[in-house]
């Protein structure tokens, strides 16, 4: 085989990914992500507000949802008519997922046209069969009848999505309380960016060592509901104190951390981060989740973080109490005051982060089986 063959090759073995942000908040979040230069990757935003897509989206493709049902209007809040307006548009977005191996789904849920269309966007990524990851947040607590309208909607996208990556915007109150409203709600965003880009970026771009398409199916393929959580930490053991805060302060009330599927473990550092650092995170995962079937990790440099360690661990196959309603009866467990300074600093270093100038990967599947 000539190296031109080769290169043939991995070409076409590189996964198709398409990340499509639905209604207002889900097509933010496909800005912020197109802004940050994806890369491999297909960025869709579809909304039913031609007004919202007009003048505040950018992506590859901008999607007008229910032309004849919504008239560009937007869907009043009903998630009912946002799935409607989906199904008018189906064939379109069937065409425009055609071949994809890795689709990406982003919403803010509570609302009518992402709420409502994400669970039909799902099935045609069901039906294509590629590894569907629904990634959403759900309002607060207070907002007991768009939190309904999430539950729902998340109950509908378990029968179509391998995965769905929840933030509970209660949860993130906590660390970002006091942080202006717009940048506060700009967070959540920047988690669902992040998780979408970094895992983009480590699966389609050339690097030392590769976290693969397999693997990730590994870990999402049938995952049901996932959480994110993050950490910083500097000085000594910095990637256990940080591996050791993601794992503790999850953006979803969890039953139990210790009883997840699968953790995906993204590292940030500076130059200085060595290779030894970021094995060692997927050590203490191990500890800290005994009972995880399988982990996978990647790591990336940036230079703006000399001195320190970010981490960002995704939890699959976790039980939400929020699905069956019991956080009506037992109040969500608080983030101690403790690792509420530095998960803020974390959050906010988020928002001001520069594209990195490295990228490293690392993957590893742990499977009990073996």
């Amino acid at each position: 085989m000539t190296r031109e063959d080769l290169l043939e090759k991995v070409k076409t073995a590189r996964p198709s990914v398409a990340v499509v942000g639905l209604g207002g908040a889900g097509c933010n979040i496909a800005t912020w992500i197109a802004d940050k230069k994806l890369a491999g990757g297909k960025i869709i935003a579809a909304n039913t507000d031609a007004g919202h897509l007009s003048t505040m989206t950018r992506a590859d493709k901008i999607m007008l949802l229910g032309e004849k049902l919504c008239k560009g209007h937007g869907c009043g809040g009903f998630p009912e008519r946002g799935a409607e307006a989906a199904r008018e548009n189906l064939a379109e977005m069937r065409e425009e997922l055609n071949g994809t191996n890795l689709l990406f789904l982003v919403a803010g849920l509570g609302g009518g046209s992402g709420t409502g269309a994400i669970p039909i966007v799902a099935g045609i990524g069901r039906e294509i069969g590629a590894l569907t990851i629904a990634c959403a947040t759900i309002p607060f607590t207070i907002e007991m009848t768009r939190r309904e309208k999430a539950r729902d909607a998340i109950k509908a996208l378990a029968e179509v999505s391998d995965s769905i990556v929840v933030i509970d915007n209660s949860k993130l109150r906590e660390v970002a309380g006091n942080l202006p409203l717009r940048d506060a709600l700009a967070v959540a965003n920047a988690l669902i960016g992040s998780f979408v880009k970094n895992l983009t970026d480590t699966i389609t771009q050339p690097s030392l060592v590769n976290l693969d398409y397999a693997d990730l199916r590994a870990v999402m393929e049938r995952g049901g509901i996932s959480s994110i959580g993050i950490g910083e930490g500097d000085g000594e053991n910095r990637v256990e104190k940080a591996v050791s805060q993601a794992l503790s302060t999850p953006l979803l009330d969890i039953t139990d951390v210790s009883t997840a599927y699968g953790v995906l473990i993204h590292i940030v550092g500076g130059e200085d981060m060595t290779l030894d650092e970021v094995a060692v995170a997927g050590e203490q995962i191990m500890e800290k989740v005994p009972n995880t079937k399988r982990v996978i990790w990647g790591a990336k440099v940036d230079q703006s973080l000399t001195g320190k360690v970010r981490v960002m661990a995704v939890l699959t196959g976790v039980t939400c109490p929020f699905l069956s309603g019991e956080v009506k009866q037992k109040a969500a467990p608080q983030i101690p005051r403790e690792v509420v300074k530095p998960l803020r600093q974390a959050m906010e270093h988020m928002m001001q982060a520069q594209e990195s100038h490295e990228t490293i990967s690392r993957a590893a599947v742990f499977s009990k089986e073996k």
